[in-house]
């Protein structure tokens, strides 16, 4: 099929929005714990609402795009985000945030299922390691700057007097005096209503997508399960998810617990960093994947973060304010490499792939819910040591996996 750039253009958009959503939790959730007085194992559940909502979404977001189209699936994903957004916004309490994330992992489980093959067909699947990098760096872009806005809102909000302007004046009188962090959501909501205009207007062509890029029947995926790269690369992705939230998620608490540093400074700062260091590694990974097999850059870059974690969790907390950040440098390139060698190890069947492949998400409710509940046992610190299976895993993949395309590299050598 033809290459589509516009379409390409407004994938890199909805990334930047699933991702100035997501990744805020990162921040808050110390905000939330002592808001709603939690232990470690139940602001576990926080994460594990959102990102269970992608085991229970991915597959049929993927029926519903081939029934009803990208377009219309993609407009009703933000308006399920929008509704949960607003419910948190309005009503508060742990109750309702729980249910709430879950209407919003919701649109973004049935956004990512909907946009990774449309990268992929419309970028060129060549090339679909290199977009899927790029696509993280505006990820990694987006959740480096919503930890500054919630900075900015917490630091304005706190013991508002009035006199800060029309944003300031209106977030104060919507939410709690004791609660300002709960301001992230109105603008989630403002965010989430634009983002719906821009899709609504756009010139949405179709994109027709190749009978292997479609999601297919409930026997197509039963087939795919019956293949262990499947199985293999399924893992992977709730690895890597698991992962990216079970350190994003309690970098600010455990910087709390072990260095008494304040979570809406420091916390703050090194949860931006994580991001924006993993958004300058994506630049480094677009020139590496034009010059190495991505198989190496895998087996290079996870051994980075395993590294850098120990020193994270074991190291002073000076170091640990650079460590954290590196482990996000260091998976930078991970999710987008284990995505295009899963889909370019199968010969067919894409869609329905991509589908169990999001379903994999459903690490990022996993692994920071078994950290929070071992944490409660053993202490954040060693409970954070969970990660080194999920790493370890991520490095296998580097010596095992077999795809049948592999990514395009210069050739430097002279016929």
């Amino acid at each position: 099929m033809k290459k589509n750039y516009t379409i390409v253009g407004l994938i890199f958009l909805i990334f930047f929005v699933i991702s100035f959503i997501t990744n805020i939790l990162n921040s808050i959730l110390p905000n939330i714990k002592d808001s709603f007085d939690l232990s470690l194992g139940l602001s576990g559940f926080l994460p594990f609402s959102f990102f269970v909502a992608y085991g229970f979404m991915s597959i049929p977001a993927g029926i519903l795009i081939e029934k009803y189209g990208e377009k219309r699936v993609m407009i009703i994903s933000f308006l399920v985000a929008l509704l949960g957004a607003f419910l948190f916004a309005s009503f508060p309490s742990f109750q309702v945030a729980l249910p709430s994330l879950f209407l919003i992992g919701i649109g973004m489980a049935m956004l990512q299922v909907a946009i990774n093959p449309l990268l992929r067909i419309t970028g060129g699947e060549s090339n679909f390691a290199f977009f899927s990098v790029m696509a993280q760096l505006i990820f990694g872009a987006a959740s480096a700057i919503s930890p500054y806005v919630y900075s900015y809102l917490i630091e304005n909000l706190n013991e508002y007097s009035g006199g800060g302007g029309v944003l300031l004046d209106t977030l104060s009188k919507l939410v709690p005096p004791e609660m300002s962090w709960v301001s992230l959501y109105w603008i989630f909501l403002a965010v989430l209503l634009i983002i719906i205009i821009i899709v609504a207007v756009i010139k949405f062509e179709k994109v027709d997508l190749a009978e292997d890029e479609k999601s297919g029947a409930i026997q197509t995926h039963v087939q795919l399960l019956k293949n262990r790269y499947v199985v293999l690369f399924f893992i992977g992705i709730f690895a890597y998810v698991g992962t990216e939230q079970g350190v994003g998620n309690w970098i600010s608490e455990f910087l709390k617990q072990y260095h008494n540093y304040n979570p809406e400074i420091q916390g703050a700062q090194t949860v931006s960093n994580f991001w924006l260091l993993l958004t300058i590694g994506c630049f480094l990974g677009l020139i590496l994947l034009k010059i190495f097999d991505s198989r190496k850059i895998l087996i290079a870059f996870s051994t980075a973060a395993i590294i850098s974690l120990a020193v994270a969790l074991f190291g002073s907390g000076a170091m640990a304010l650079i460590a954290f950040p590196i482990v996000g440098f260091s998976s930078s390139v991970l999710w987008s490499i284990i995505f295009s060698l899963a889909l370019n190890s199968v010969p067919k069947n894409h869609g329905s792939f991509s589908g169990i492949l999001c379903t994999g998400i459903v690490g990022g409710a996993i692994v920071p819910l078994i950290i929070g509940t071992l944490g409660d046992f053993v202490g954040l610190k060693f409970a954070m040591t969970f990660l080194f299976l999920t790493l370890g895993y991520i490095l296998s993949i580097g010596f095992w996996a077999k795809p049948l395309i592999t990514n395009n590299t210069i050739n430097f050598k002279k016929d």
